[in-house]
């Protein structure tokens, strides 16, 4: 049993929804919390990506941490009582990773972790903290790099921990040779060439909640020099409006977040990304496009190291970061060679009860 609730758990669902389809005699059931229940961050994806409709649907919606984890928590206890997995299978670091982890545990459920081990270091962070208790609660912990596998040999997690790679390279390698073909609407209508543009995306609550914070991210966004085209996820959305703040400013260019090839073909195409998500990180990695990532640290390290990826926390430095000159080319794949999800799936069977 996947038990799904975000954007980046939808996308690393995918490869293993098809690595799972791939044996005949393995019943895969899917479980979605409705944690994101706009349909361009949850039902497009399923479509896109060719993902087996859900099996069940919690539909707990939008609330607060605690609020929301509590009600995945009530609902998933009914659902492994009637179904008991051989195994739950968590993705990442949202609200829906925990309450799907303590609910097993409680009721007897093996739980695997995918993504595990990755760390920020940073409590204030509510992924963290749903990270950190997943991985210690977790029968199988499955890794997507080799810094993931020390921070879980460091917290004595060696014994049930397994570098499989990383999911999402699975998916990219798929999608970014149909994406060659596409032209999202949102750069075309625009009249926008390769090049012209950056693609932005900003939803941590470190980066919303404080209306001053919010204000400095969306001026930095704003005094670039392309216009940038801001994905708006619904609670940036929420959060500006209640602030009072225009996200339409200067050089942003504000729009609706879009389905993931269109995602990966408007990223590809890019003079950059200003991000705070931890996927987009990865994904322009991945296709090589410079990325400035407006937090104070970050679980994907090796996008930094290898110069792709730069940390900026003020006006100036994000500016500077974003204007900085082409990263040198690397060969370097820290992510795995696009087969994770077939390792993820072995690893399951081996490890069965």
């Amino acid at each position: 049993m996947s038990i799904v609730g975000a954007r980046p758990q939808f996308v690393k669902l995918a490869p293993v929804a098809t690595a799972m389809a791939a044996h005949g005699d393995l019943h895969h059931i899917i479980v979605h919390t409705g944690q994101h229940y706009d349909p361009m961050l949850s039902d497009v994806f399923f479509r896109d990506l060719g993902i087996p409709d859900p099996d069940v649907h919690l539909e707990v919606g939008s609330a607060g941490h605690g609020k929301q984890t509590g009600a995945i928590l009530a609902r998933m206890d009914d659902v492994l009582a009637e179904h008991r997995p051989d195994w739950l299978l968590v993705y990442g670091d949202t609200n829906s990773t925990l309450a799907g982890t303590l609910s097993a545990v409680k009721l007897g459920v093996p739980v695997a972790h995918l993504e595990a081990g990755l760390r920020s270091f940073n409590r204030r962070m509510p992924e963290e903290h749903n990270r950190v208790l997943t991985d210690h609660a977790a029968d199988l912990c499955l890794a997507p790099t080799e810094v993931a596998m020390e921070h879980l040999r460091s917290e004595g997690l060696a014994h049930r921990s397994e570098l499989v790679g990383d999911v999402m390279t699975d998916v990219l390698h798929l999608v970014a040779e149909r994406a060659k073909s596409l032209r999202p609407s949102a750069v075309g209508d625009r009249g926008w060439r390769d090049g012209e543009y950056y693609v932005a995306t900003i939803h941590r609550a470190e980066n919303t909640d404080d209306v001053a914070r919010l204000d400095f991210v969306l001026s930095a966004l704003a005094g670039l020099d392309r216009p940038v085209l801001l994905l708006a996820h619904p609670r940036l959305v929420a959060k500006a409006a209640a602030a009072g703040l225009e996200l339409a400013r200067g050089a942003i260019v504000p729009t609706e977040p879009l389905p993931y090839p269109e995602l990966v073909a408007a990223v590809s195409r890019s003079a950059g990304v200003v991000t705070d998500s931890g996927g987009l990180q990865k994904e322009a990695f991945l296709l090589r496009v410079p990325c400035t990532t407006i937090r104070t640290e970050t679980e994907w390290v090796e996008t930094v190291e290898l110069g792709w990826n730069v940390l900026a926390n003020s006006e100036s430095a994000v500016r500077e970061a974003v204007l900085r000159p082409t990263p040198r080319a690397t060969e370097a794949t820290p992510y795995g060679d696009g087969a994770a999800a077939v390792r993820v799936v072995e690893a399951l069977r081996r490890h069965a009860a």
